[in-house]
């Protein structure tokens, strides 16, 4: 899940994304309303967290402006708690308001609670071939059998299935799941997803992870078992 947080106070914004990176969420940044309303306009996210006093553009214009074009989940976090502020923010189209200070825990069960109603709007389960993935309860399975994954490879596969069908390169895979510029030199993106293969791919005979050599990753059940065998390479 990838989330945008607004916020100008740069110790409240390190200490949520923190939080969140600690459970697998990828998280962007924006110190003013004008950028983060460019950034949630432009970019993919599942959720934006939103202060309310931003310099450049305040939470309550930011969320007009993005309401126009986008219906991406707002939640505002703001110190200002008077019942008619959180009253506006819910009536502007927000999707929950937390008054700051808050417990990260209580911030987190009400993100999951706001993601769990945009899963039900999908479907809350994804099916491909014989990987079985439970999206509410991040729960995944491969021909009926648990496959018991860290935050950072669920994040990978998370990705992965996103993106199925779809060539994506180490870069892209660097962004999104790891926040970061994909350096060459470094092989993160490799081992990464050599250890989602040794739970995800190796134990069965369909290879759902590919390589293609020079480019990056192809996330695909085949027809039957040929070519799949091995490290699933291909180019």
């Amino acid at each position: 899940m990838r989330v945008l947080i607004v916020e100008d106070e740069p110790k409240t914004a390190a200490y949520i994304k923190k939080g969140l990176t600690e459970h697998a969420f990828v998280v962007d940044v924006a110190g003013n309303g004008l950028d983060g309303l460019h950034l949630a306009t432009t970019g993919t996210y599942d959720l934006v967290l939103l202060d309310v006093m931003l310099p450049g553009a305040d939470g309550w214009t930011v969320l007009q402006a993005l309401r126009q074009q986008r219906d991406t989940p707002v939640f505002f976090i703001s110190a200002r708690d008077e019942v008619a502020d959180r009253v506006k923010g819910l009536e502007l189209g927000a999707d929950d308001y937390l008054v700051k200070p808050f417990a990260f825990s209580e911030l987190l069960a009400r993100i999951r609670t706001i993601l769990r109603r945009g899963a039900a709007k999908v479907d809350p389960v994804v099916q491909i071939a014989d990987l079985r993935i439970d999206v509410v309860r991040r729960r995944v399975s491969r021909a009926g059998q648990r496959v018991e994954l860290t935050a950072k490879e669920y994040a990978l596969l998370d990705y992965f299935v996103r993106h199925a069908g779809e060539v994506v390169s180490r870069t892209l895979i660097a962004e999104h799941v790891w926040d970061m510029h994909f350096d060459s030199d470094t092989n993160v993106v490799d081992v990464a997803v050599r250890r989602l293969r040794a739970k995800l791919d190796d134990p069965f005979e369909q290879k759902l992870i590919h390589t293609v050599r020079g480019v990056g990753y192809l996330f695909e059940a085949r027809g039957g078992a040929e070519g799949d065998s091995g490290s699933g390479e291909w180019g």
